[in-house]
């Protein structure tokens, strides 16, 4: 039975000895409260699913997420820890004085239907993906505060309710018109590294931040090979060059002005504090877009069509995805988007065998 103490500042605290359970105590603003709570809390320890709560309610979401960027996004790659610290930053801003405890399924579904009506800077709504991606941070905050840091919480509440779609794949592919302008445009340019880049995404289909941090033993030219350590789904996995590639990669690594001690193949100015980073072309790239009207161009959209032409050259799935680092066979599918008019010329080509055999 609970015992029921009225404190000099005149609220009520609950205190439940139980044999086989640790003291749990509680206080209240009423005797009624205490009263519910002391029954309730009773009940779960007779039917063993009581669960001690006073630590998800007292620690917030935005307290638990600065915790989780400090112990676990570190242990992630770089590109995911900074798209966790944006997230965070969304989530803290909407939810980050509610209490673990007091965050319901309910609760975070609304805030899903909030952020998907929100219109961006750009007068654009929010998109499923970023929506996702929030919601995923906030998932694995939970499982991480029940696993492993032993927070009171029955349940991880964003497995509960619907996500939003992931939304139709990108399919923007080169024109012969615009990759001619692209490549003169890129190859023009002051720094010649911002070419060698730009050719070899669409030569590999190389992530940017792949060719940006890549390091000189990394890449083998006699085998033709770039081994890559740093992915973005963990694991490494080693490209094969073509003629073209290799070429671009060998006039990179002889660039006459790379420093002795400068072991980066792509290399930036030296920093404040006398360090030199990957080269840093995003600002650069975005100016070039703009300037030849290639505005709806990401530089993603140079592996997307580095991937589709590997499967137009007649690879197999499996040769594309060892050269690609695609996990499955169905992200492969929509990363990989095939020209009609391309096909079309498959199937004449079928048609003409057909009619020579019969």
């Amino acid at each position: 039975m609970a015992t029921l103490v009225k404190t000099p500042s005149g609220t009520w605290k609950a205190v439940i000895r139980k044999t086989g359970w640790p003291t749990t105590s509680k206080t209240f603003r009423t005797k009624r409260d205490a009263e519910d709570w002391s029954r309730r809390t009773e009940d779960e320890m007779v039917r063993g699913v009581f669960i001690e709560r006073s630590s998800s309610e007292r620690m917030t979401l935005e307290k638990a997420l600065n915790r989780y960027l400090l112990e676990v996004s570190p242990t992630k790659a770089p590109k995911t820890a900074k798209s966790e610290a944006g997230s965070a930053k969304t989530l803290i801003a909407r939810l980050g004085k509610y209490s673990l405890a007091a965050l319901s399924s309910d609760i975070i579904a609304d805030y899903r239907d909030a952020r998907l009506s929100e219109k961006t800077r750009r007068g654009t709504l929010t998109s499923n993906n970023s929506v996702r991606l929030e919601l995923a941070l906030l998932s694995h905050l939970f499982t991480v505060a029940i696993q492993e840091w032993r927070i009171g919480l029955p349940s991880n509440p964003v497995s509960n309710f619907r996500k939003p779609s992931p939304g139709q794949g990108r399919d923007r592919r080169l024109s012969a018109e615009e990759e001619h302008r692209l490549l003169a445009a890129v190859n023009g340019h002051s720094n010649p590294m911002l070419g060698w880049i730009v050719r070899i995404a669409l030569e590999t289909g190389m992530r940017s931040s792949e060719i940006s941090g890549l390091r000189r033993h990394q890449v083998d030219l006699d085998r033709r090979i770039v081994r890559l350590s740093l992915t973005k789904n963990g694991d490494t996995r080693t490209v094969p060059l073509s003629l073209s590639a290799t070429a671009l990669f060998r006039q990179a690594l002889a660039h006459p002005i790379r420093p002795i001690d400068c072991n980066l193949v792509f290399f930036g100015e030296p920093g404040r504090d006398g360090k030199r980073r990957p080269y840093a072309f995003t600002k650069r790239w975005g100016t070039l877009k703009k300037t030849l009207g290639l505005h709806d161009l990401h530089f993603h959209d140079l592996r997307h069509e580095a991937v589709s032409r590997l499967v137009e050259g007649g690879l197999s799935d499996q040769e594309v995805s060892a050269i690609s680092g695609h996990k499955s066979m169905q992200m492969l599918r929509r990363y990989t988007h095939l020209r009609a008019e391309d096909l079309v010329g498959r199937l004449d080509r079928i048609e003409r065998v057909k009619a020579q055999l019969g």
